[in-house]
């Protein structure tokens, strides 16, 4: 089999960047939880202090994080109380992956500060994101994109019934 082309339109706009966003917009992790459509901010459950959401660009199926409500990148100064409620939320999605998709292992963690790998550095969050034997290939190396095998919205429709099973915050 020759691979010729491999289409994931749903990267263009990671790929590309947003030529359109607004640089004085604010911050989507904050914004998120106010648009009032869950669905559209991949929000799939809220506690007191923090929410889990899918990554809107995973770097595996059922990529998740967990975070706070409160806009702020210092680890140090994290209240215990919202520190405690995204392990639970960590937890929580550690349950219903592993009963969704079965992955054979998890990658957790944060990145911390922009030399530490965040994305969004002055918004703390989780990931947590399922692993499988085998799962790394050659895409992200040769042409700079994952390979995944059903879209956010699957993804979505396939976690949201899990999260009530994965337990009360």
């Amino acid at each position: 089999m020759n691979l010729e082309r491999l289409w994931t339109p749903w990267r263009a706009e990671y790929v590309a960047g947003d030529t359109n966003a607004d640089p004085n917009a604010g911050c989507f992790l904050c914004d998120g939880p106010r648009v009032g459509n869950d669905a559209a901010s991949l929000i799939l459950k809220r506690g007191s202090h923090a929410y889990l959401m899918l990554n809107k660009y995973p770097y595996s199926t059922g990529h998740m994080m967990a975070v706070p409500f409160n806009h702020g990148g210092d680890l140090a100064s994290l209240a215990t109380e919202i520190g405690d409620e995204l392990w639970a939320l960590a937890q929580a999605a550690v349950r219903a992956l592993t009963d969704e998709y079965r992955p054979e292992g998890f990658n957790i963690g944060m990145n911390v500060g922009t030399p530490g790998g965040a994305g969004a550095p002055d918004h703390l969050h989780v990931h947590v994101v399922p692993r499988w034997a085998g799962d790394t290939n050659f895409m992200p190396i040769i042409a700079g994109a994952k390979v995944l095998p059903e879209t956010l919205e699957q993804t979505y429709t396939r976690m949201l019934p899990r999260m009530g099973a994965a337990g009360a915050l």
